[in-house]
């Protein structure tokens, strides 16, 4: 039988910039902790085994998905749902800002950022190379899940196609410093319409988890925050290292898309047309 409420956290942690080592051992941490609180999904940070500003360093932490690592954080997670980020190496010299999806001792999903961000202070484009695929996985019967990564959001289209697929839960695992854009654009502010918007229009609970580090002169702010499927805030972090949770339910999501049915609305075929005359042009 699906089950229709489930327990969800987010570990909001500062990562030790190129320290996979100890960025695992602070994974395990709170993996305990919220097992040990009846958790049944977690999600850390974009990059939260090796913290965000890279560069050069990218060749010293980039991993396979079947690296040792990450078996042992899947060996860690039980039959908890961990979501963690990290540096994927596929062929030698390609890279990819990914998050990993482990339970019951092996990856079940991994996420490769599609947009990437390369205005203010931002420039993966610099670094990592592009995902190219946009999939859902149902780690939990029932609970389909999709994962966007940070700027993912930010193309409007991505969520869109990634909730044509209904997913139960959205994760937005980010890494957002305050002022990293311009000093007029507010990240904070920024973040919460963004997944305020993106709950209440489709119906759906999302999981935005921040880093709150600090890499040189980037102060990550944290605020990390669990959205039921009408938009509400169930619980919100501050600026410092912590585990929040709530509970979401199946019963939430029909309702709110019964009241605002914009999945079932929106024309994909319509859309497709239109997008096909302006792509031609």
């Amino acid at each position: 039988m699906t089950k229709q409420v489930l327990h969800v956290g987010i570990a909001q942690i500062a990562p030790v910039l190129g320290d996979v080592e100890a960025n695992l051992q602070k994974h395990l941490h709170y993996i305990e902790q919220a097992r040990e609180q009846g958790i049944e999904v977690l999600l850390f940070p974009e990059l939260s085994l090796t913290g965000y500003s890279l560069r050069e360093k990218t060749l010293d932490v980039a991993m396979p998905v079947n690296h040792p690592l990450l078996g042992e954080l899947a060996a860690a997670a039980g039959d908890m749902v961990v979501s963690a980020g990290f540096i994927e190496e596929d062929h030698a010299g390609e890279f990819y800002n990914a998050q990993a999806m482990v339970k019951n001792g092996q990856l079940v999903h991994a996420h490769r950022k599609l947009n990437l961000p390369n205005y203010g202070g931002l420039e993966e484009a610099k670094w990592y190379s592009k995902g190219q695929e946009l999939e859902p996985c149902e780690p939990i019967a029932g609970w389909p899940m999709h994962t966007l990564i940070c700027a993912d959001l930010w193309n409007p289209a991505l969520p869109h196609l990634a909730m044509l697929d209904k997913p139960a839960l959205m994760l937005a695992p980010v890494n957002s410093a305050a002022d990293i854009v311009s000093d007029e654009f507010s990240n904070p502010q920024g973040w919460k319409t963004n997944t305020d918007f993106i709950s209440m229009t489709y119906g759906v609970p999302v999981l935005m988890a921040n880093s709150c580090a600090l890499e040189g002169n980037s102060r990550f702010w944290g605020g990390s925050r669990i959205l039921d499927a009408f938009g509400n805030c169930l619980a919100e972090a501050g600026g410092e290292e912590a585990l929040i949770s709530a509970e979401v339910s199946l019963k939430d999501t029909r309702e709110a898309r019964f009241q605002l049915p914009t999945i079932r609305d929106a024309d994909s075929r319509l859309v497709m047309e239109l997008l096909a005359k302006r792509v031609g042009k």
